[in-house]
Order: C-alpha cells, then sequence, then structure tokens
C-alpha cells in the first residue's frame, strides 16, 4: 500500500485485475456458453471483456513515465487493449454473421 515508504496510498490494482479480469469475465464467459453460440464467440467475448477490464484497471496503475504514452493521455496498456476490444468485436460479428448466412 505504500512502496518505498511514500505517504501516498496506491491501489491494489493487482486485486482489482484479479476480480474483474478472473472472477468476473469467468461468470460472463459461463453465463455466455450455458446456451448454443456460434464458433468463435466465446473467443470473441473474451477479448472484449479482457480488454475492456484492462483498460479500465490502467486508469488507477501508479504513474510510470517509461511505459506511459508520449502524450499521457493513454498508458501503452491501454494502448495495447485497444486491439484485443477491436478484435473481440470484429470475431463476434463475424461469429454471428457466418451462423446467419
Amino acid at each position: 500500500m505504500f512502496p518505498n515508504g511514500g505517504y501516498l496510498p496506491r491501489h491494489p490494482s493487482q486485486l482489482y485485475e484479479f476480480f474483474l479480469e478472473g472472477v468476473v469475465l469467468f461468470i460472463m464467459l459461463n453465463v455466455f456458453i450455458r446456451k448454443p453460440r456460434p464458433t468463435g464467440s466465446v473467443a470473441g467475448l473474451f477479448l472484449i471483456g479482457y480488454g475492456v477490464f484492462r483498460f479500465l484497471v490502467e486508469y488507477v496503475r501508479d504513474f510510470d513515465p517509461t511505459v506511459n504514452t508520449a502524450a499521457d493521455l493513454i498508458t501503452r496498456g491501454q494502448l495495447l487493449s485497444l486491439p484485443m476490444i477491436i478484435g473481440g468485436i470484429v470475431i463476434m460479428l463475424w461469429a454471428y454473421k457466418r451462423k446467419s448466412a
């Protein structure tokens, strides 16, 4: 909570990640697979969920100038989460479009 003896507390981002990317994502996927789904839709949902949760948790992580982008508007973790989210959406659209065709 107080790294290096500092006086400012930090968010326990590892616990947030465990809860969102572990517990919540597991429950989401478990509920999603209870009904028959098109091939690839579970992978798409996983990529969307993981990417969104990772993007959100990055907001509470401690600032690290070595991994943040030049503009400091978005972290490298958030930047790398965007292709996962976009890829998940593309896979979901492809899976459901393929099913209806």
